[in-house]
C-alpha cells in the first residue's frame, strides 16, 4: 500500500509538473540504488552513518524476505509482525516449515533473484558450513561485545541468537505416565508414540535430540554414536517412529511424545491447552543438551539494509525480551539479566534444568554432523 501512494502521487504531479516530478522519482531511485549497494558490504551500521541511516536505506527497499520461521517458534510470528509494524516494512516469509538445510539451498538456488532469502535462522552444523562455503555477509551488530567470543564467528559471518535444551513432550491425556528420560523411553508402553522435529540430517532441532541422546548412553560431544544407536534400537522395537513432530501432529494423535527443543515443548503447551491437551514438558536429566541457533545474512541478499536493520532489532533488548517471551533463551540473556534488561516475569517461566548444562563446540558439532550424514540413514534402515 505504501508503495502504491508513492506511485499516485507520482502521477499526480507529472499532470501539473512532468519534468520536474520525473527528476525528483529518477533521483530518490538512484538514491535507494546507492544505499542498497552500500548496505550489502556494510559490515556495521556506524559504516553506513548508523542507525538513521540504516533504517531510511531499509524502508527504501521496504521488503525483507525470511526463511523456515514458523510463527509458533520461539515467538516468531509476534516478533514478525512488531518489525514490520515498527519499521513499515513487509516481511515476506517463505516456507516456514522447512529445515536449516533448505535455508541453506534456497541461498543457492536462488542466487540473484528477489525471492531468495535475506537472512537466516540456522542450526549450529548449518551455519558453521554455510561459513565455510562463503554464503554469509559480515556484519556486526550494534550489540556485539554482548556477545561471548565463542558464540560468535570472529568476522560476524554468523553469532548465535537464542537456544535451549532438547526435552521431551508427552501429551498426558494419551500417555499414562510420561516419560522423563531417555532410558523411559524405551519402555515398551510407548511403542508407536515417540518422534522428533524432523530428520536429524536435515533439521537442527531433531539433530540436537541425537546428541542428546547419545550424551544419556555414554556418548560425548566427540562421539555421537552411541546417539544415533539408541535410535536405531528405538525403531527397532517400535517405539520410535519417522515422522516429523509438529503441534499438528500432536493435536491428531500421531506424536503424542515429541523430542524437541524445551522452549517449543513449552511453547505449544498452551496453545495445544485450548485443544483439551494436557502437554508436559520435561528436560531429560540423563541427557542434558543445550545448544543455540545461529543467524546469518545471505551474502547476496536482495534487500541487504533490511537484513542488517532485522539483525539489530533481534539482538537489540526489545528482541531479545521477545525471544524470551516465547521460552527461548536468547543468547544475551547474561547481560541482560546484570543489566537488569531482560524481564524477570519472561526468565522465572522457562523451563527447570536441574543437572548442569553442557555446549558442545562448534568443530564438535561440525564432526558430529559428519557423522550423523554418513551414518543415520544406513543406522535406520540396516
Amino acid at each position: 500500500m505504501r508503495q502504491r501512494n508513492i506511485v499516485l502521487h507520482g502521477l499526480l504531479a507529472a499532470a501539473v509538473v512532468a519534468g520536474v516530478a520525473g527528476c525528483g522519482s529518477s533521483e530518490k531511485a538512484a538514491e535507494a540504488q546507492n544505499n542498497t549497494a552500500a548496505a550489502a558490504t556494510a559490515t556495521s551500521a556506524a559504516e553506513l552513518g548508523g542507525m538513521d541511516a540504516l533504517i531510511k536505506a531499509a524502508q527504501a527497499e521496504g521488503q525483507l524476505n525470511v526463511i523456515t520461521l514458523p510463527p509458533d517458534w520461539a515467538n516468531y510470528g509476534e516478533i514478525i509482525e512488531t518489525f514490520s509494524k515498527k519499521y513499515n516494512i513487509k516481511v515476506n516469509s517463505d516456507n516456514p516449515d522447512g529445515s536449516s538445510q533448505d535455508e541453506i539451498n534456497a541461498v543457492k538456488s536462488l542466487k540473484g533473484q528477489d525471492r531468495a532469502p535475506d537472512v537466516l535462522d540456522l542450526g549450529g552444523a548449518f551455519a558453521q558450513s554455510g561459513a565455510k562455503e562463503g554464503l554469509f555477509a559480515n556484519y556486526k551488530v550494534a550489540t556485539w561485545a554482548d556477545i561471548p567470543d565463542s558464540q560468535k564467528e570472529s568476522n560476524g559471518a554468523w553469532y548465535n541468537d537464542y537456544g535451549g535444551y532438547i526435552s521431551i513432550g508427552c501429551d498426558a491425556k494419551k500417555i499414562a505416565v510420561c516419560p522423563t528420560t531417555f532410558a523411559d523411553l524405551k519402555k515398551p508402553e510407548y511403542k508407536g508414540k515417540v518422534a522428533l522435529n524432523g530428520d536429524p540430517t536435515k533439521s537442527g532441532s531433531a539433530f540436537a535430540g541425537v546428541f542428546a541422546a547419545a550424551l544419556a548412553n555414554g556418548g560425548s560431544f566427540t562421539n555421537i554414536q552411541p546417539g544415533i544407536d539408541y535410535f536405531a534400537a528405538l525403531k527397532k522395537s517400535g517405539n520410535y517412529i519417522p515422522v516429523e513432530s509438529t503441534p499438528a501432529t500432536i493435536e491428531k494423535g500421531e506424536t503424542p511424545i515429541s523430542i524437541d527443543w524445551d522452549y517449543l515443548n513449552a511453547g505449544y503447551t498452551k496453545k495445544l491447552a485450548e485443544k483439551g491437551i494436557d502437554w508436559k514438558v520435561a528436560v531429560p536429566s540423563d541427557g542434558v543438551y543445550g545448544n543455540f541457533y545461529c543467524q546469518a545474512i545471505n551474502k547476496t541478499a536482495p534487500h541487504p539494509a533490511a537484513a542488517r536493520l532485522w539483525e539489530e532489532f533481534l539482538y537489540s533488548d526489545e528482541g531479545q525480551n521477545l525471544w524470551l517471551k516465547g521460552y527461548a533463551r536468547p543468547v544475551r540473556l547474561p547481560k541482560m539479566t546484570e543489566s537488569g534488561k531482560a524481564d524477570s516475569a519472561l526468565v522465572a517461566q522457562l523451563p527447570k534444568v536441574e543437572a548442569k548444562a553442557e555446549f558442545p563446540t562448534t568443530d564438535q558439532i561440525d564432526g558430529a554432523k559428519k557423522v550423523l550424514t554418513d551414518g543415520w540413514t544406513k543406522a535406520l534402515t540396516g
